[in-house]
């Protein structure tokens, strides 16, 4: 009598899939900023594409019933998917799709051994481009999927992500750091204060314009003018 064997692992129990790593998000401000700057300013970039979904420090499960095989990018871009909240990214729920971008943002607690192996990761299980930035060097290294492997992009000073259509500019700046990320726009990444002061400002010339035209009616009228004639 041949028995058929029954897998007793609970594939569909979340907690076989945990939603957290146990490892903190970041090691030190800079590092967090960096991430939310990336994260949140690609969050813009693509709020009105519904089918891309931007995420940090998620937990990407590539295989079904392989929770192990795991990692947790500072900032992921799936092209193909739609938007909305996921306690882990898990692959085969997602029609398959990888995350297509991957972001890694450096401290001092990250290892050589710990960043071959999420390059190993990334290029296995088919993510199309790989950055990482230091922000303590300033140093920014992106890789290109070519073929099957991700290889070196040799100059990324002015490099633009043939996914992302953004242009980087290592050096470039001051404020959050060394590097400089510019949309396709032209606009530059920034961050929740510099963009909060940039709204600010464009409120004010606004009003300023609009105190200007209601001194021009104002004058017109003193001269007889009806403004809405004109």
């Amino acid at each position: 009598m041949v028995q058929q064997l029954v897998s007793n692992v609970p594939f569909e129990d979340p907690d076989f899939y945990p939603d957290s790593d146990g490892q903190p998000m970041a090691d030190n401000t800079k590092q967090f900023r960096w991430i939310v700057v990336i994260k949140e300013n690609l969050e813009r970039l693509f709020a009105s594409e519904p089918d891309v979904f931007v995420a940090g420090d998620l937990l990407w499960y590539p295989v079904e019933g392989e929770p192990k095989l795991r990692q947790a990018p500072d900032v992921l871009v799936v092209f193909g998917r739609p938007k909305g909240d996921r306690g882990s990214y898990q692959q085969w729920k997602e029609a398959g799709i990888a995350p297509q971008v991957v972001f890694e943002i450096l401290s001092q607690g990250n290892r050589p051994g710990e960043m071959l192996r999420k390059l190993n990761f990334y290029q296995r299980y088919g993510v199309a481009e790989y950055y990482v930035y230091d922000p303590d060097s300033e140093e920014l290294t992106g890789l290109q999927r070519l073929g099957q492997s991700l290889q070196l992009i040799s100059e990324m000073a002015g490099w633009g992500s043939p996914r992302l259509g953004i242009r980087f500019v290592p050096g470039g700046g001051e404020g959050a750091g060394g590097l400089e990320i510019y949309r396709p726009d032209g606009e530059k990444f920034l961050t929740f204060v510099e963009l909060g002061e940039q709204l600010t400002t464009e409120r004010m010339e606004r009003q300023q314009d609009q105190q200007r035209i209601q001194s021009l009616e104002a004058k017109l009228r003193e001269l007889g003018v009806d403004p809405e004639q004109i």
